[in-house]
């Protein structure tokens, strides 16, 4: 290797070492440019996609000439926020305009969009650059990214071993090196776990604060989009870029109290975090409870007050997920039929209509999406609505109100992502109730319309990471960020 070339390599290597907020610091200071920073993160992508398989498209061209555009504008003064210049993924469920949009499904497998979604405009317009599209579960339903049409993704931290899901491919990308922060979907804890299972901070927010305008829908009233990034101060400045009130989404919730990055505050003095005890209890690995519970004291020790409690209805949290999201994802996959865009059989001349849509899903789907449709559209039909939607519609509500009292005594709620850390590959696959039982801790957050947020708390004997997760009211993502941050600086100290 040429003096040159190892020149090269370190500073390539010096450039992915930043995070997102530093990145953007260095690029206004002239330290280095969007431009170096896109090629650093495109040669990383060359080395590693092969084996991590974190993108189902990667738009190079593009992506380097909009930062040469966006570093002009830099120098312009005309783009001065913290993410100006700093190349970031997007989870394929979003709409991109003019680049391949798929779910990561053999249905939308050449889908290309005419429009852009909102949560990535307000990217764009803070000055990120896009670099491609990250791989996911189909449709964002599994825990795994090993439903995906394009292959598997893999675990960075050891690559045999998943990233979780469904937002496992911008979680890899994130621990990879393949970006600075990436966005995600989070429908019943689809940020969160892949955040815990890769190492890197995941943060969903409270229902109605990032838009869904463009989101490809899976379970309309639990998704919400947010950001992976490689600390808290990152997640903090993407989530303020990305927030904003959006009037082509019904769902989307006017705020003032948007500038996260405030909360970017080393102190936790009295703030009173409560612990569930049925989070602790049977099925969760012993690794997993013991570094959770190692997080609280730390917390502890730094002037937090934490404490104990029983949060009831935890045991009906999965079946009442499964019915609400099932039935609205068979609705809004409805629309996926042959005709309009997407994957259309071969075989439609001479089918008929009916016949045609048929065999166009059957073909286009995959096993656990065409699983959740019948289960969804099962749940919905004479007879079974009363017993099974309506009645997981109350439950839901009771979930809701069981948070509303935990939070009229804590600021917070401490608890694990998920009852162990990463399984192999193919491990979930053979049996998907299990799978589902892995989002015991996470989707009671989508249910209540809760901001939570994924901070690694350790790793167990084989090196996996570990997260806790943290849990506010709606609307506090305040006090999430601050904890988060308090507690990330602190085990930066002890480290």
């Amino acid at each position: 290797m040429s003096a040159e070339t190892d020149k090269g390599c370190k500073r390539m290597e010096n450039i992915l070492s930043y995070s997102a907020v530093e990145l953007g610091a260095a690029i206004k200071a002239g330290k280095t440019t969007a431009v170096e920073a896109m090629e650093a993160v495109l040669e990383s992508i060359g080395k590693k996609e092969k084996e991590i398989n974190a993108y189902v498209t990667v738009d190079r061209e593009r992506a380097l000439e909009k930062a040469a555009q966006t570093q002009k504008k830099i120098e312009q003064g005309e783009l001065t926020g913290a993410l100006a210049g700093v190349p970031a993924a997007i989870k394929d469920n979003m709409c991109t305009a003019g680049l391949l949009t798929t779910c990561s499904s053999k249905i939308l497998g050449n889908f290309v969009p005419t429009y852009t979604a909102e949560a990535v405009l307000n990217l764009e317009k803070a000055g990120a650059v896009v670099i491609g599209k990250t791989n996911m579960d189909e449709f964002a339903m599994g825990s795994t990214t090993e439903t995906s049409a394009f292959g598997v993704t893999r675990n960075p931290r050891n690559t045999q071993y998943v990233p979780g899901g469904s937002s496992g491919g911008s979680a890899a990308a994130v621990a990879a090196e393949e970006c600075f922060f990436a966005l995600g979907s989070d429908t019943g804890g689809s940020i969160r776990q892949p955040a815990g299972f890769c190492g890197v901070v995941g943060m969903k927010p409270t229902y109605g604060t990032v838009s869904r305008y463009g989101l490809i829908a899976y379970g309309s009233s639990l998704d919400q989009i947010g950001p992976l990034a490689k600390n808290v101060a990152d997640c903090a400045a993407v989530l303020e870029a990305i927030t904003s009130h959006d009037e082509k989404d019904s769902t989307s919730v006017k705020r003032d109290d948007t500038d996260f990055t405030s909360a970017l505050i080393d102190d936790v003095k009295g703030m009173r975090i409560g612990i569930p005890r049925d989070y602790f209890g049977e099925g969760l690995d012993d690794e997993v409870r013991t570094a959770v519970l190692a997080a609280a004291d730390a917390l502890k020790e730094n002037g937090a007050v934490i404490e104990e409690f029983d949060l009831s209805l935890v045991e009906y949290a999965i079946p009442t997920y499964y019915t609400i999201a099932a039935a609205e994802a068979s609705s809004n996959l409805e629309r996926f039929d042959g005709i309009k865009y997407g994957y259309r059989t071969p075989d439609a001349e001479g089918l008929g209509l009916h016949n045609m849509y048929k065999k166009t899903r059957s073909e286009g789907f995959g096993a656990e999406v065409k699983r959740r449709i019948m289960l969804g559209s099962f749940v919905l039909s004479s007879g079974y609505y009363d017993a099974y939607y309506l009645k997981a519609l109350k439950v839901k509500a009771m979930i809701k109100k069981a948070f509303d009292d935990a939070f009229k005594k804590y600021d917070l709620i401490l608890g694990p992502i998920a009852p162990t850390t990463a399984p192999k590959l193919g491990e979930s696959l053979s049996d998907p109730l299990k799978m589902y039982l892995g989002d015991i801790y996470t989707i009671s957050v989508n249910l209540a319309g809760l901001p939570a947020i994924s901070v690694p708390c350790g790793e167990d004997a084989k090196g996996l990471p570990i997260g806790m997760q943290l849990i506010a009211d709606s609307f506090q993502e305040k006090k999430l960020i601050r904890a988060a941050y308090a507690y990330e600086q602190g085990r930066k100290e002890r480290a």
